[in-house]
C-alpha cells in the first residue's frame, strides 16, 4: 500500500511480514534500563550545572553553561518521551493496528526521534566551536560571544532541528513502522523513491557533519592547548591543559563510536536504495549504539572535570607506584584558565605589560 497516498496505514504492511524478531523481556528490560539511566544522569548534569552557574557568574562561562545546559535537557526530554513510547509499545505487545489507526503515535515518534537525535549532535559541534574560538580568539569571544548570541544561536539549533524532523509531515510523507515494530523513522524497507532515500541522507549527512565538525574543533582547540602549554611557563595553565585535552578526547571518542554506526547504516540505505542489505538486527543495534551517546554526555561534558581527574590521578599513581606528572593546584575554573592563558599567550599588549612588570616594581 502506498503510504505517501494514505498516511494513515502508513507502515502496516510491513507488519504482516517482518523478518526482524526481538525478545519482549529483553527488549522491554533494555528500553526501561536506557530510560532510567538517561534520566538519571542528565538530571544529575542539570544539578550540576545550576550548582556551577551559582558559583561561576563569569561573562567566559556564561556561553558554555549555557549550550551544555541546552544539551542535558534535550537529552533528559529525549530520553523521557522516546522511553515512554518505547516502552508503551512493549506494554501494548507492539500491536500497532490497534493503538495507531490514525498513524499519530508513529508520527509524533518518527518527529521525536529526528529532532532528539539531531539537536545534541548539532549542540556538541556548537560547543565545540564556541570552545575553539574561545581559545584561539579570546578576545573575540569574550566581545561578540555573550550570552544573548549563545542563546539565539540555541534556539536557531532547536528551530533547525525541529524543521528537518517536521520535513515528511510538510511533504505528506508518513513516518513508517520499522520492521521490530518497536520504534518509527524514515523508510528504511524497499526504499525506492527519491523523496524517502533524500530524508535518509539528509539526516545521516547532517549528523556526520556535526561529528566532523566536533572533530576538527576539538582537534584545534587541542593542538592550540598544547602550544600554549609548552610555550608558556606559568603553571597555573598546566592542569587546565590536562583536563581539557582528556575532556576533548572523551567527547571525540563517544561522539564519533556511538553515532557512526546507524549515521553509516541510514546512509548506505539511502544510497543502495531497495539492494541495501542492512537488517533489521544491525540497525537496531545502531540505534541502541546511538542511544548511549546521550546517556554518556552529561558524564563527557559535565562529570569528567577536575575533581575526577583528581581522583583519577591519584589511583593511578598509586597503583603505579612511579611519578607519572606533576600536577598542580587546580586553581582555576576550565573555561576561565583557558582564557587567560590563552590571552597571555597570544596578546601582544599583555606581554609588553608583564616585561614592564619588573621596572615598575622596581621604581617603587
Amino acid at each position: 500500500m502506498n503510504s505517501s497516498k494514505s498516511p494513515g496505514l502508513a507502515g502496516f504492511g510491513i507488519l504482516k511480514n517482518t523478518t526482524c524478531h526481538t525478545e519482549k523481556k529483553i527488549s522491554v528490560f533494555f528500553s526501561i534500563i536506557f530510560m532510567t539511566v538517561g534520566i538519571l544522569s542528565n538530571s544529575l548534569a542539570i544539578v550540576i550545572l545550576l550548582k556551577a552557574y551559582q558559583r561561576f557568574r563569569q561573562k567566559s562561562k556564561a556561553s558554555f553553561l549555557l549550550l551544555a545546559s541546552g544539551l542535558v535537557v534535550t537529552d533528559l526530554f529525549g530520553h523521557l518521551i522516546n522511553g515512554a513510547i518505547a516502552v508503551f509499545v512493549y506494554a501494548s505487545d507492539k500491536d500497532w493496528i490497534r493503538f495507531n489507526q490514525s498513524n499519530i503515535l508513529c508520527s509524533v515518534f518518527g518527529i521525536c526521534m529526528v529532532f532528539f537525535g539531531l539537536c545534541p549532535l548539532f549542540l556538541g559541534s556548537v560547543m565545540a566551536v564556541e570552545r575553539c574560538i574561545g581559545v584561539t580568539k579570546p578576545i573575540f569571544h569574550s566581545t561578540k560571544m555573550a550570552s544573548k548570541h549563545m542563546k539565539m544561536m540555541l534556539t536557531m539549533v532547536c528551530l533547525f532541528a525541529v524543521l528537518i524532523a517536521l520535513l515528511p509531515i510538510l511533504r505528506f510523507r508518513a513516518y513508517q513502522i520499522q520492521a521490530s515494530r518497536t520504534w518509527c523513522f524514515y523508510k528504511t524497507e524497499h526504499v525506492e523513491d527519491w523523496e524517502d532515500r533524500f530524508y535518509l541522507l539528509l539526516f545521516s549527512c547532517l549528523g556526520l557533519l556535526a561529528l566532523a565538525i566536533s572533530f576538527l574543533c576539538n582537534a584545534v582547540t587541542g593542538i592550540t592547548l598544547l602550544r600554549v602549554k609548552f610555550k608558556s611557563q606559568q603553571r597555573q595553565g598546566r592542569s587546565h591543559h590536562f583536563e581539557m585535552i582528556i575532556q576533548l578526547l572523551a567527547i571525540m571518542c563517544v561522539s564519533c563510536i556511538c553515532w557512526s554506526p546507524f549515521l553509516v547504516t541510514m546512509a548506505r540505505i539511502g544510497i543502495n536504495e531497495s539492494r541495501s542489505k542492512e537488517t533489521c538486527e544491525t540497525i537496531l543495534f545502531a540505534l541502541r549504539m546511538a542511544t548511549w551517546n546521550q546517556i554518556l554526555d552529561p558524564w563527557v561534558y559535565i562529570l569528567l572535570r577536575k575533581a575526577v581527574l583528581k581522583n583519577l590521578y591519584k589511583i593511578t599513581r598509586g597503583c603505579c607506584g612511579v611519578h607519572i606528572i606533576n600536577l598542580h593546584m587546580w586553581e582555576l575554573s576550565s573555561i576561565k584558565n583557558s582564557l587567560k592563558v590563552a590571552a597571555i599567550s597570544e596578546s601582544p599588549v599583555s606581554s609588553k605589560q608583564i616585561n614592564l612588570q619588573p621596572l615598575g616594581s622596581t621604581g617603587q
